[in-house]
């Protein structure tokens, strides 16, 4: 079994990444850790430890102490976060990634996961059917770092045989924990603001078409290429990958299927610029390919899920409170 460290596991997705890992490779073999103790299900689950991704020191005795052998970089300020507060975003995404990469080059860890981010295309990326390989002139500090994150992964695999696996991650949709400061975050808020049967006021304009996909699908997506024979990962910058792409106006659409008197307004702000500089649809057939990737929802799954989901989630709330 590995030994697996999460850094940044109290997020969006490293929550749920959490809990899937440990299911897999059993609770003892995972450590999750963060800056803070915010995500109580996280702190009081499994293993936990406080570890500042911009600290080697932190990162390196958290790893020495479990015989820590996987590191998955969760941690990451996002796109429209990033924008208050760029120089906090560089340093965040930059250091420590070079802070994982430099332990395995030294032999301390065998494996990295690093999540970039369909923010490392802009303006002058071909918007449908993106390519892997194509024009990336982001427009966001985000996206920079995320460029410039890819390449040193793709160096650091080439120069010193470093073991990193990485995807582009699209917009993720989930009902287990909220966003954090992201572009794409209108497609979790509307299903909570639907659920609680009130009108959802979006932040991007109705015909706003964007990749998004299932947080299931994306836990999916890494755990299938963690698990991926190193000579199946032909490509070390980071992966392309795609499930669905769809406007506030489609999503809304397909809530009013279950609950019809939802509505919705528009309101455009600042990150309406950062989503009209993003691709529409993804070219992820080199995932397909290389190590067998697919998804399993599409709006309308995803759809009834949510709202489902938080259904009960609200319902269990309320009886607790």
């Amino acid at each position: 079994m590995p030994r697996i460290l999460i850094i940044g596991a109290g997020g969006q997705i490293g929550s749920e990444l959490t809990n899937t890992l440990r299911k897999l490779h059993g609770q003892e073999n995972v450590i999750a850790s963060d800056i803070g103790y915010h995500n109580t299900y996280i702190v009081n689950s499994g293993i936990f430890e406080i570890v500042d991704a911009q600290d080697y020191d932190s990162i390196k005795t958290c790893i020495d102490k479990h015989q820590i052998d996987t590191v998955y970089l969760m941690a990451a300020m996002l796109s429209a976060t990033g924008e208050k507060f760029p120089m906090k975003a560089w340093d965040l995404n930059i250091n420590s990634l070079f802070h994982v990469l430099n332990l395995a080059k030294d032999g301390i860890i065998k494996q990295i996961f690093w999540p970039s981010s369909i923010a490392v295309f802009g303006p002058t990326t071909p918007v449908l059917n993106t390519p892997q390989h194509t024009v990336a002139e982001p427009t966001t500090v985000y996206g920079i770092t995320k460029q410039v994150g890819e390449r040193w992964c793709e160096y650091y695999h080439n120069k010193y045989g470093v073991d990193v696996r990485s995807l582009r991650y699209p917009g993720i949709i989930s009902w287990k924990t909220m966003p954090g400061g992201g572009t794409t975050d209108y497609a979790v808020e509307i299903y909570h603001k639907a659920v609680i049967g009130k009108r959802y006021e979006c932040f991007l304009s109705e015909n706003t078409k964007l990749p998004m996909m299932f947080m299931d699908d994306a836990i999916e997506a890494t755990v299938k290429l963690m698990q991926a024979s190193s000579e199946a990962v032909k490509i070390r910058s980071s992966y392309n990958l795609a499930a669905i792409s769809f406007t506030p106006k489609d999503i809304s659409e397909a809530i009013q299927k279950h609950i019809p008197d939802f509505k919705i307004t528009y309101k455009p702000d600042s990150r309406q610029e950062i989503a009209n500089s993003w691709p529409q649809s993804i070219d992820d057939s080199s995932a397909r390919m290389d190590w067998n990737w697919s998804h399993n929802f599409d709006v309308d799954k995803m759809t009834e899920e949510m709202i489902t989901q938080l259904r009960n989630k609200y319902k269990d709330s309320t009886t607790t409170n």
